[in-house]
């Protein structure tokens, strides 16, 4: 499975992304996806996943009411809306695929293959 996510960028507090991540390759239909990100210093950390077969969701409590993640089967791809950005939301985000989709887990070790990221800088 290859990862390719895109749609990071500079944005003002208070503004919106809208970063994508698409799937290839052998992926199956049970599949859990989901967004990770790192800030310099710290510790990858979860933001969102959403299950392919139900769409159930899971997020973070630093994202709930900001950000929604979505995703359109046909393409194989997942967005996330992140709205009312803030400074502290600065960080790479990464895309991570779980092929057994058994859970909409917030454990990185879930996860079987992960994207190279996308930068996402909120200025203040």
């Amino acid at each position: 499975v290859q990862l390719q996510a895109s749609g990071g960028g500079l944005v003002q507090t208070g503004g919106s992304l809208r970063p994508s991540c698409a799937a290839s390759g052998r992926t199956g239909t049970s599949y859990t996806m989901g967004w990770f990100r790192q800030a310099p210093g710290k510790e990858r950390e979860f933001v969102a996943a959403i299950s392919r077969r139900s769409g159930n969701t899971n997020y973070a409590d630093s994202v709930k009411g900001r950000f929604t993640i979505s995703r359109d089967n046909a393409k194989s791809t997942v967005y996330l809306q992140m709205n009312s950005l803030k400074p502290e939301d600065t960080a790479v985000y990464y895309c991570a695929f779980d092929t057994s989709g058994q859970y909409v887990s917030r454990d990185q070790y879930t996860y079987d293959y992960w994207g190279r990221g996308t930068q996402v800088t909120v200025s203040s």
